[in-house]
């Protein structure tokens, strides 16, 4: 009877420090995804800060381009220099946007510590013998 007795204590101490190593698991991939989140979020600040900046001055730097390339050109050429300045501005319009596509599909993707880590766990818990690092 005595053996009977012993059993349950040890399968709920199991299941108790089972439980405890899970609730750790748990605990430490949310705390780097919180890390990994903070990361991403203050990157991205940086990004828009600088993409404002850039684009407001550029915007300011082209205006004054455009001034002065029309008004050089006003009694001779007008119209072929709205035409040559809109082309010029086209072009790096079109050119921006592609290098901002390639960049985007570049970039590394949001959460890849966390989710490989987490990939390391299922893999560990589904028997495949190793020992999550």
């Amino acid at each position: 009877m005595s053996e009977r007795g012993a059993a349950p204590r040890g399968l709920g101490s199991a299941l108790g420090q089972l439980a405890a190593a899970a609730v750790d698991l748990l605990r430490t991939r949310a705390e780097l995804a919180a890390l990994e989140f903070d990361e991403a979020r203050e990157l991205a600040k940086d990004r828009i800060t600088l993409l404002v900046i850039g684009l407001g001055c550029l915007a300011m730097a082209a205006l004054c381009i455009t001034a002065f390339v029309v008004a050089y050109f006003w009694d001779s050429y007008r119209l072929t220099a709205l035409g040559a300045v809109t082309l010029a501005y086209l072009l790096a319009g079109v050119l921006a946007l592609w290098r901002f596509s390639v960049r985007r599909q570049n970039d590394p993707k949001p959460f890849a510590a966390t989710i490989a880590e987490l990939e390391r766990d299922r893999d560990w818990l589904a028997g495949d013998g190793k020992q999550p690092k």
